[in-house]
C-alpha cells in the first residue's frame, strides 16, 4: 500500500513538466483592454523638463539657446523653467503704409505712399494746388493735405460780381452805395431827384448815402 502512494506522488510531479506552452490556449484568457493596444501607441517621450526645450515641432533647444518657437517671429531663450519669451510693444504701422513686412519680431513698414489725396484727385508731396477758387493747398511730406481758405475783404460797392477762377467778388464799376433804391457812385455828389442830393458814405459803402434837400426845381410856390 505504501508503494502505490509513492508512485502516485512521483506522478503528480511529472505530468505538469510534460505539458508544453504550445498546448496553452490563450483565448481562454482574454487579454486586458490595455495590453491589446499596439506598441506604437504607447511610446515614451523623454522629459526634458530643466534640460531643454521643445519647440511645436518636436526640435530639442539646450538651456541659454534663442529660437522661435511655433509661428511667431517673437525670439525666446530656453530656461530650466521653459521658453521665456519677448513681448515687446510693437509701434504701430502708418495709416498710408502700402508695404509691410512681419520677418522681425515687430511688422515694419517699408513703404508708405509718396502722395496725397485729396478729394478723389492724387498730389505730389510738395506739390501746391488750388482745388477752388478761394482754397490754397498744399501736399506735406506726412502724406496730409494743409489748406487756406482766404478771408475776403468787405467789397466797396452793393453789388459786386463773381468772375470765373477769382475767390473774392469785384466791384465792377467801382465804389458805390444806395441813395433809397438807385445805385450811385462814390465820391461825388448826385442829385437823385428834383429835391434831393446825395453822396456816399467814405468808406462805408454798405450804408445808405447821406442826402440833403435843395429848392425843389420845377415846382412853383402859390
Amino acid at each position: 500500500m505504501a508503494l502505490h502512494i509513492h508512485e502516485a506522488w512521483i506522478l503528480l510531479f511529472v505530468i505538469p513538466g510534460l505539458v508544453s506552452p504550445a498546448a496553452i490556449n490563450h483565448e481562454d484568457y482574454p487579454a486586458d483592454e490595455g495590453d491589446q493596444t499596439s506598441s506604437n501607441d504607447n511610446l515614451i517621450f523623454d522629459d526634458y523638463r530643466g534640460k531643454g526645450c521643445v519647440d511645436d515641432s518636436g526640435f530639442v533647444y539646450k538651456l541659454g539657446e534663442r529660437f522661435f518657437p511655433g509661428h511667431s517671429n517673437c525670439p525666446c531663450v530656453c530656461t530650466e523653467d521653459g521658453p521665456v519669451c519677448d513681448q515687446p510693444e510693437c509701434p504701430k504701422i502708418h495709416p498710408k503704409c502700402t508695404k509691410v513686412e512681419h520677418n522681425g519680431c515687430c511688422p515694419e513698414c517699408k513703404e508708405v505712399k509718396n502722395f496725397c489725396e485729396y478729394h478723389g484727385k492724387n498730389y505730389k508731396i510738395l506739390e501746391e494746388f488750388k482745388p477752388s477758387p478761394c482754397e490754397w493747398c498744399r501736399c506735406e511730406p506726412s502724406n496730409e493735405v494743409h489748406c487756406v481758405v482766404a478771408d475776403c475783404a468787405v467789397p466797396e460797392c452793393v453789388n459786386p460780381v463773381y468772375e470765373p477762377e477769382q475767390c473774392c467778388p469785384v466791384c465792377k464799376n467801382g465804389p458805390n452805395c444806395f441813395a433809397g433804391t438807385t445805385i450811385i457812385p462814390a465820391g461825388i455828389e448826385v442829385k437823385v431827384d428834383d429835391c434831393n442830393i446825395c453822396h456816399c458814405h467814405n468808406g462805408d459803402w454798405w450804408k445808405p448815402a447821406q442826402c440833403s434837400k435843395r429848392e425843389c426845381q420845377g415846382k412853383q410856390t402859390l
